[in-house]
């Protein structure tokens, strides 16, 4: 466990990756990646002007000292070592072969707005909480049909004659690419590694790299699934005193027969972890393949107090979104009064003062939760993942939107390997620079609830639970209704029917009544004659 959180403190790699069409030794040899794309079987779509196949150009700005290399990684100048032509795509169109649309927006010509409102977990109703459940397992289990994993570097591949790619499975990717872009850098050999580099934390690109990992976790889910409504959720962990995810209904609660395990009754437990293992992988000097590495592990609340003492309060998140500076000095863990560096939790939010003793904020969450999500390259195998990183995430934009700052005030250089502006965010395909999420969510087409105006958030979070809730039983409530009916009207002629039968003696009794009164002297005069 202290190794796990000692090593957190060491930087990581980036995530990377790879098309499956893009992966043949031809791809690789001529170092292009521009599919065919399925509606009109040209390269990115170009006979129907969805994009074209273009020479990729890199940032050439100076980076940071950080990282004293050149040539020995294969994320520098990222994708130029495995691909130098990509799909440049038009419009609104996205994706690694323009098949797809930018964020926030959908149709067959992606020029309709998808707005999507993402919403606190716990404010889930049951219906919604079992579906993202599902969502996540299925995803788990289901091997991605668009991407795989690499296992091996550039070098390794006999610069692309011998591919060296793995299948995985849609949730593990992510594991895999959050693993890739925080992995020590490999310069030969055993036990010959540079872990001072980290492509997607400690500096600047960690908010956007982190917003675009979410953005495609969500496509993701939306495309495996068929649900184009699917929104992350958010867990609002201010002035938490325990886990408030870590139940059966939710994420899992503890075992009862081992603490560092989850619930039999929950359906993490038949998780296997990928890419936990970064220093036997450093030690032997190879990338993770993706191989099972035992059960998800968490014991929250159980760790060591001296790298992190409490979660973060209210105050806390106060502090580090008044700060206005996005980034500063250094722009990395040293970085004082830097929104950024507070956030990410080794900045001080009393003081904002960098290299903080203790973790805080975002990082505190990860030692706290003692176990898989506590070390870096491993963490995202634990989906509490995604629901701390979307409440980060909401952090920045609540920061955005208070600031308004300008593009100029991401660096456009001297930040560490991976973080400046122009800097194409390790390992994805299609690429996307760090300074392009330097904007507000709302121009990605989400919100979340908790920031939604007080009408819309009445309507989003109260009445749209109820919705959900009558929606999930309408089906019951018509079978009710229609059997309701039915019942009263079986009762209602059940009861005429009664009433009928009841009736018809005392309409006899009342006739024979009516016809003496008709002739009132017949029978006595009758009875008097004889």
């Amino acid at each position: 466990s202290r190794a796990l959180l000692f090593f957190f403190l060491l930087p990581g790699p980036s995530k990377q990756q790879f098309p499956r069409p893009c992966i043949t030794t031809e791809a690789l040899r001529s170092k292009q990646c521009c599919p065919l794309w399925a509606g009109d079987s040209s390269a990115c779509g170009a006979l129907s002007g969805r994009g074209s196949c273009e020479d990729v150009v890199v940032s050439e700005l100076r980076n940071g000292p950080q990282y004293p290399f050149s040539g020995v990684d294969d994320r520098e100048r990222w994708p130029l070592v495995f691909y130098n032509r990509t799909c440049r795509c038009a419009g609104n169109f996205m994706g690694f072969d323009c098949g797809g649309c930018r964020f926030g927006y959908t149709g067959e010509q992606c020029l309709q707005q998808r707005p999507r409102v993402r919403r606190n977990v716990l404010h889930l109703s049951e219906a919604e909480r079992h579906k993202f459940i599902s969502y996540l397992n299925l995803a788990k289990n289901t091997v991605s049909l668009d991407y795989v994993m690499v296992t091996g570097t550039y070098r390794e591949m006999d610069n692309g004659s011998r591919p060296m790619f793995s299948n995985v499975s849609v949730y593990d990717l992510f594991v895999w690419l959050h693993y890739y872009v925080s992995r020590a850098a490999l310069l030969g050999g055993p036990n010959n590694v540079w872990e001072d580099a980290d492509f997607g934390h400690w500096a600047p690109g960690f908010l956007p790299w982190h917003r675009v990992f979410l953005l495609l976790w969500e496509q993701h889910i939306q495309k495996l699934t068929g649900d184009e409504e699917f929104a992350v959720p958010y867990w609002d962990w201010r002035d938490a005193r325990d886990c408030q995810v870590c139940t059966d209904e939710l994420m899992g609660g503890r075992s009862p027969l081992d603490p560092k395990l989850i619930s039999p009754g929950s359906v993490f437990s038949s998780w296997k972890v990928i890419c936990s293992l970064a220093p036997e992988y450093n030690i032997r000097g190879v990338l993770c393949d993706g191989t099972a590495e035992g059960p998800l592990l968490r014991n929250p609340g159980n760790h060591d107090r001296g790298f992190s003492s409490r979660l973060p309060t209210w105050a806390d998140v106060e502090f580090t979104v008044s700060l206005p500076d996005y980034d500063t000095g250094a722009m990395d863990r040293t970085a004082n009064m830097s929104f950024r560096n507070t956030l990410e939790g080794f900045g001080d939010p009393v003081t904002g003062l960098g290299s903080s003793r203790e973790l805080h904020m975002h990082a505190s969450l990860h030692v706290f939760m003692n176990g898989s999500m506590s070390s870096v390259q491993g963490s995202a195998n634990d989906p509490i993942f995604i629901l701390h990183h979307a409440f980060v995430d909401s952090i920045y934009e609540r920061w955005l939107r208070r600031h308004q700052p300008p593009r100029t005030q991401f660096p456009q250089e001297n930040a560490p390997i991976g973080h400046n502006d122009g800097y194409f965010m390790v390992p994805f395909l299609p690429l996307h620079r760090n300074g392009d999420y330097f904007i507000s969510s709302k121009e990605l087409g989400y919100d979340y609830a908790y920031l939604l105006e007080p009408g819309q958030y009445f309507i989003q979070e109260v009445l749209g639970s109820y919705v959900e809730q009558v929606r999930h039983i309408w089906p019951w409530l018509l079978g009710a209704i229609i059997l309701g009916a039915l019942v009263a009207f079986l009762a209602g002629v059940a009861v005429t029917t009664l009433a009928r039968a009841c009736r018809k003696p005392h309409l006899k009794r009342r006739e024979a009544s009516q016809s003496m009164e008709k002739q009132p002297l017949l029978t006595p005069y009758k009875f008097q004659t004889l």
